[in-house]
Order: structure tokens, then sequence, then C-alpha cells
């Protein structure tokens, strides 16, 4: 680190290119091999063959080699290996489990090195911080005003008896009620005391454009016609009259009128409607095509009238007896239950009597089930 210098990079100088210079000279589109190329007269070569050919016998050829014709084998002895005998023979002493490199290491201790560290030069305050911000110092509080609270109304059971009439009902009896009324309380608008106006920059600098008033075009009077209605079809209407062109439609524009008034809950349909006499009709009931006979069915089949009942007859059993011990004799009464069964007298629950005999009532638990102990305690 000491030794080390930085070095000034500069920064790496680019060659221009060099500006293309258009040649005036036309291009001969010749390569350097047609230019340097001299071309010779072809002709064809005769092929080079030697002049004495090599004859080859038709004879089998003597495949032995060399080897197995001076080959000859001596009768001798196997000769021993020289390999040591080098069999593990591990050895009875306790293995101490050290290594080469336990045994050859020297433990050196840490070595005290320079430390090239800056020092931290900013002094930590141990003065406690202070969260005062900019938004702290400048918020101003305003006091808000009370949240209105809709109280709801108590009901009154109205003392008027109740006739079974709905709104409906009221309605088309024509009574005179009045238009129904909103319930919703009126919640003014909360303004709060704040610098802030209510008008904005867009409201002052905006300024409406003059609007030219709407041309309304007055329609046509209505003038019914003195002939005689024509019902005619579709088909008569595109008829081509002999003695002239059919009368055209004269609609008139049917205005909307926009109220501003409030809805007085009343419709066209309860104020032209009208109620009609409604008759209760009969079913319409055809007279029955199948005639039933005064007299009651005797609800006899074919099978009932035509049986003729057999008397049974009883077949002779070749079943042959049982072998073993009859089944009417008795079972010796003498057992081990029998001799050792003591008979005992039927007990009645003490839960049946209203108050137990030999039992004093205590008192009664918090479940409500009564307690009682016995009279000897």
């Amino acid at each position: 680190r000491r030794d080390y210098i930085a070095h000034e990079v500069l920064p790496q100088k680019l060659k221009p290119p060099e500006k293309f210079v258009k040649s005036d000279e036309s291009m001969d589109l010749t390569s350097t091999y047609k230019q340097d190329y001299n071309p010779y007269p072809i002709c064809q070569v005769p092929p080079w063959l030697p002049h004495v050919t090599r004859h080859i016998p038709s004879a089998k050829a003597d495949t032995r080699t060399t080897y197995k014709d001076d080959y000859v084998l001596w009768h001798e002895s196997k000769t021993k290996p020289t390999r040591p005998n080098d069999g593990f023979c591990p050895s009875d002493v306790k293995f101490n489990h050290r290594t080469i490199v336990q045994d050859d290491y020297l433990y050196r201790r840490p070595v005290a090195t320079q430390n090239f560290k800056p020092p931290n030069l900013v002094q930590k305050t141990k003065a406690p911080f202070e969260n005062i911000t900019n938004y702290r110092v400048k918020y101003v509080p305003h006091p808000l005003k009370k949240h209105y609270v809709h109280k709801n109304v108590k009901y009154k059971v109205s003392e008027v008896p109740f006739d079974g009439l709905t709104t409906h009902k009221v309605s088309y009896k024509a009574l005179a009620n009045q238009p129904a009324k909103l319930a919703k309380p009126h919640q003014p608008k909360l303004l709060r005391d704040l610098p802030f106006s209510s008008t904005t920059e867009f409201q002052e600098k905006y300024q409406a454009w003059p609007q030219p008033p709407v041309l309304t075009k007055k329609p046509d009077v209505y003038l019914p016609p003195l002939d005689k209605m024509e019902l005619h079809t579709t088909t008569q209407i595109h008829y081509k009259y002999p003695n002239g062109k059919p009368d055209k439609i004269c609609q008139s524009l049917v205005q909307l009128k926009k109220s501003t008034e409030p809805f007085n809950s009343c419709s066209i349909m309860k104020e032209d409607y009208k109620p009609w006499l409604c008759k209760r009709l009969k079913p319409i009931t055809h007279a029955p095509e199948q005639t039933f006979p005064e007299k009651t069915k005797d609800y006899l089949t074919t099978f009932q009238t035509h049986y003729v009942p057999h008397p049974l007859t009883i077949m002779k059993s070749y079943k042959p007896g049982w072998s073993g011990p009859k089944r009417h004799t008795l079972l010796d009464a003498k057992t081990i239950y029998n001799t050792s069964y003591t008979p005992k007298g039927i007990v009645r629950c003490l839960a049946s009597y209203k108050t137990p005999p030999d039992y004093v009532f205590e008192g009664a638990d918090a479940d409500g089930h009564t307690l009682y102990l016995p009279a000897s305690k």
C-alpha cells in the first residue's frame, strides 16, 4: 500500500476515420488471376505405367512365420518370482491417531499488524434526539365542529285502529292524501375556519362564452283531413292510385315538458285507472260422455268366476325318526347357578317417592337438584 502510486489515466484518443474520396476512374471488374493467367493449349496426357509387369504366382503361399520356424521350446522348470513378501501385518501396539502433520507442526502465535483504517471523526452526541420537524413547528391546529349525530325518533303506536288498507288501496279509493315527504334530516355543510377560500383560480379566471339563443322551429298546425280515413294495408298503400297519390301522414312533433316540481307520488296509472266490475267466471264443464250404471259393481274377474276349490291331499312323510335324546325330557335342575343363587325381593327406586322414607331433606344445589341424607346420620 505504501509503494502504490496511482497513475493518471487519460482518455483514449480515437483515430478519426479517413474521409472517403470518390474516384473518377471506371472499375474494370477484373481479378489478379485473370490478369496474370496465361492460357495453354489443352491436350490428352498418356498414362504413366511401368514397362515391366510383375508376375504373381498362383501357388498357395506358406503362412508360417520366421519366429515359428526358428523357435525351439526348452524344457525348463518355472522360475519363482523375485517379488518380496510384502504382506500387511498389523501391529499389536495401540494406535494413537496422530499424523505426521501433527508431529511436525509448530504452532506460531498471531503477528500483530498495524491498522491503517482512518479514525471516525464523527462524534456521537449523548444528548437525546429532538423530534421537532418543520411540519410540527408550522402546524396550526384548528378546532373541529361537533359532528352531527342523528337521533332516532322513538316509535309511538298510533291510536287509529288498523283497517287493513295499504298505500295502494288508500290512493285507489281516491282518498285525499298528502304527498310523501323526505324523512332524511337536513345536513348543513361543515364550514371549517381555514384561510383557504372556497373560490379557485379556475373559477376566478373562467369567463363563460356567450351562447346564442337556441332556435326552435314552430311545429306546423295540424289540420285534420276532411276526407274519410282509409283503412288500407301496406300493399294497398304502395298501390298506385289511378287518380292521384295517397295522402301523407301529418303527425305533429311531441314536446316533452320538464317539470321542476317535486314528485307527488301519484302516477298516470292511478289517476286515469278506473276499476272495472269483475264477475267471477264459472268453470266451463262439458257434459259427461260416459254413463255409469246405477247398480254396484261386483268386481269379479274371469279367474274368480271360473275358480273351483279342491280339497287338500295329505301326503305321507317318509322322513327318518330322531335318534338323539327326546325333547320332552326335563333338564337336570342341579347346576352351579341353581345351587348358589339366592333370590332377592324387588326394591323400589327412591327417586319415585315424593319424600323417600328413612331420608331427611337437606336442601337444593345451584342446579336445582334436591339433596337427601339418611335419617340415621
